[in-house]
């Protein structure tokens, strides 16, 4: 992992498109502003992390479902 520090109003760059700034810092609270293309999509990583974790879950109740399913038409 690459660590950067940055202050108030500085920013990154990332490949050649995507900016990301430091808007402002709030106790332990930091803003930022993200510049992209509309076609990169940008998601906070606790929610994507809670849908992988729900799909995760509702794909084993599917597979679990199924097999039921299949028991009982024996």
């Amino acid at each position: 992992m690459l660590v950067l520090t940055r202050k108030l109003g500085q920013s990154i760059t990332l490949g050649d498109n995507i900016r990301v700034t430091v808007l402002s810092m709030e106790g332990d609270r930091v803003s930022l502003g993200i510049d992209a293309p509309r076609e990169v999509r940008v998601f906070r990583s606790e929610l994507l992390d809670a849908t992988r974790q729900a799909n995760k879950e509702s794909q084993v109740s599917a597979v679990v479902s199924l097999k039921e399913y299949m028991k009982e038409k024996e």
